[in-house]
């Protein structure tokens, strides 16, 4: 995957920026279509105790090349773009995984505030229960399936954020970008200087948050069934 992903960065730069958001509302479709956690036969991919059904996979995949076409891009090979989903949507197990190991837990108020807020479901700037109930419905879903579908996405990213806020700069690495980033002449140019810092913290975190989920990959226990792809 870590080849794929590099080989996309540098040929399709594009693709990669925009599939995170992407794959979100892609796990919202499919989670709610066919649940989180089925144990069907015919999964595609086991990740530990989870699985990701071969249902799920081929509506993710058909829904995000079609988004992709959409888009007028160039040519992808479609064993590529296989790989990016698969990829993608076991890792979304595997934080799931880590946050549940963790300890993390989803209250009913972070699950209320989390779906009042998803703009599909807002009307005229609010949360609109009987919008939300007529979409849910329309896409055949119910509440309580939608909801927990959202539950596991808050867990994982409850998980990530642990990861991510434990990273912090050393002093020595403060002063390297300090020395680093040219002196402004002028006073108002100071905050270039800490949004160098910021930026430098980014990396580090994005950097942390790679090898956790390598650590998680190499820990869980997880298969890919590619004839079902």
């Amino acid at each position: 995957m870590i080849k794929i992903l590099r080989d996309a960065s540098h040929n399709y730069p594009w693709l990669i920026k925009s599939i995170m958001g992407i794959l979100a509302l892609v796990f919202v479709v499919t989670m709610g279509w066919w649940g989180f956690d089925e144990k069907a036969g015919n999964a595609v991919a086991d990740v530990g105790d989870l699985s990701v059904s071969r249902d799920e996979f081929k509506r993710a995949f058909e829904f995000m090349y079609r988004s992709y076409r959409e888009k007028g891009a160039g040519e992808i090979k479609e064993e590529t773009f296989k790989q990016i989903v698969i990829d993608q949507l076991i890792e979304s197990r595997l934080w799931v995984i880590a946050a549940r190991d963790m300890g993390l837990t989803v209250s009913d108020t972070d699950l209320r505030d989390t779906i009042i807020q998803i703009p599909d479901f807002q009307k005229n700037g609010a949360f609109d229960p009987d919008l939300y109930r007529r979409l849910l419905a329309a896409n055949h879903w119910t509440p309580s399936a939608f909801e927990a579908m959202q539950q596991q996405e808050i867990l994982a990213g409850k998980a990530r954020l642990i990861v991510r806020d434990s990273v912090a700069l050393t002093p020595w690495e403060i002063a390297e970008g300090q020395a680093l980033t040219p002196k402004p002449q002028d006073p108002a140019a100071a905050p270039a200087k800490d949004r160098a810092l910021q930026d430098m913290l980014f990396q580090k975190q994005q950097r942390a948050l790679a090898a956790y989920q390598e650590a998680l990959k190499a820990k869980i226990p997880t298969k890919i069934h590619r004839e079902l792809l």
